[in-house]
């Protein structure tokens, strides 16, 4: 069944594409939440709500990414910046959820924790004379996303042993975002969603089926 609902999801993204290369904001209605259901319908098929702290958390997690993907929807401010906290409190929670169980700190957590902070310097030092008003909000975004792929790496493999697959997931989101910063303070251009719309379904698909 999870199958069926990610196959789903997936041709919903593909719709949401055409959506956005044709700025049809009827069809982008339509095709994004239809999207975000099919990632939460993805993690209840699999056992979300049976698979303890971790799968409440992480399906927790999925339905505030949700709303975040609704609220970025219209094309302004203000509901830019509600979208981002419903993201910001999902990335909190899939930190919870991946220190939830045992967290191992190895030595790749803190590989991990160097080159995310590499990573997120560059990214506000390219974005910052663009940012404006949103300096504060999009450093903290920056922060909590950024902390979110370190907790991946220090997930426990009591986890179903699917550790790999929170890595790919978590670091797969945080580069999404990256096209999300481009159409929004860079130049808005298809070309950012054509990428980072794929990935960002992909990444939460797999955050999905971990539980």
């Amino acid at each position: 069944m999870s199958g069926i609902f990610a196959a789903l999801c997936l041709a919903a993204v593909l719709v949401l594409l055409v959506a956005e290369a044709r700025e049809n904001a009827g069809l982008r209605w339509l095709a994004k939440p239809a999207a975000s259901l099919g990632f939460i319908a993805v993690a209840l098929s699999e056992g979300a709500l049976h698979g303890g702290a971790f799968g409440t958390l992480i399906l927790a997690a999925l339905v505030f990414c949700a709303f975040g993907d609704v609220l970025l929807i219209p094309r302004n401010d203000r509901w830019f910046l509600a979208g981002m906290g419903a993201f910001a409190i999902g990335h909190g929670v899939y930190i919870a959820a991946f220190l939830a169980n045992a967290p191992q700190i190895k030595p790749l957590v803190f590989v991990a924790a160097i080159v995310m902070s590499v990573v997120a310097l560059f990214v506000l030092r390219t974005l910052w004379g663009k940012l404006g008003s949103m300096k504060a909000p999009v450093t903290s975004y920056v922060a909590i996303i950024s902390v979110m792929v370190v907790a991946s790496f220090a997930a426990s493999p009591a986890q179903g042993g699917y550790v790999w697959i929170l890595i790919a997931g978590a670091t797969g989101f945080a580069a999404s975002d990256i096209a999300v910063a481009r159409d929004q303070f860079v130049s808005r251009n298809f070309l950012n969603r054509l990428w980072g719309l794929p990935l960002y379904y992909g990444s939460q698909l797999l955050l999905a089926s971990s539980v």
